[in-house]
């Protein structure tokens, strides 16, 4: 018994470390195979951390921010569930966006009920000193009564981090 399960210790042992040299150096086969499997730091895309806002709890226990759309203030509920920010047609308005100019040829679900939606690329978010260019947003006909940050913003940051009553999002 004692036998068997030496020999599958030393089995094991062969297995997993690498082929060394005389040196104890690994083989370039070994190597090359640990390399790889490192992910090459250097192409990473890195955070600029001075690129942060704090977004906190409001008692109604959602997220509320203030942004600027465009050179317009508009509040946002943060909804990581909407897969597109959700403009309401008010704030798409007060954006200068012209509804009659606008395709709503999509139907769009929402808690209140279906609505057609129009899909638009906004120019410029800016939540603190988090800015981003050409977002695809959507805005809905009715159906919607605040406007929502969405994964077409908050899938673009570096990250985006729920602690406590707090949202850190980091560009």
């Amino acid at each position: 018994m004692l036998a068997a399960a030496l020999l599958i210790a030393a089995t094991a042992v062969f297995f997993i470390v690498p082929k060394t040299d005389a040196m104890g150096s690994a083989t370039p086969a070994a190597a090359s195979l640990t390399n790889s499997a490192v992910p090459d730091v250097s192409t990473r895309p890195r955070a600029n951390f001075d690129k942060a806002a704090i977004i906190s709890r409001e008692a109604d226990g959602h997220y509320w921010t203030r942004a600027d759309v465009q050179g317009t203030d508009v509040r946002f509920m943060v909804d990581t569930g909407a897969s597109i920010i959700a403009l309401t047609l008010h704030d798409a308005q007060r954006i200068g966006l012209n509804p009659a100019e606008l395709e709503f040829d999509n139907e769009v679900r929402t808690a209140g009920g279906l609505t057609q939606g129009a899909y638009i690329v906004l120019d410029r978010v800016r939540i603190g000193r988090v800015e981003m260019e050409d977002v695809r947003a959507m805005v809905l006909k009715e159906g919607l009564e605040q406007s929502l940050l969405g994964m077409s913003f908050l899938g673009e940051l570096y990250s985006y981090e729920f602690k406590g009553d707090t949202l850190i999002i980091r560009q």
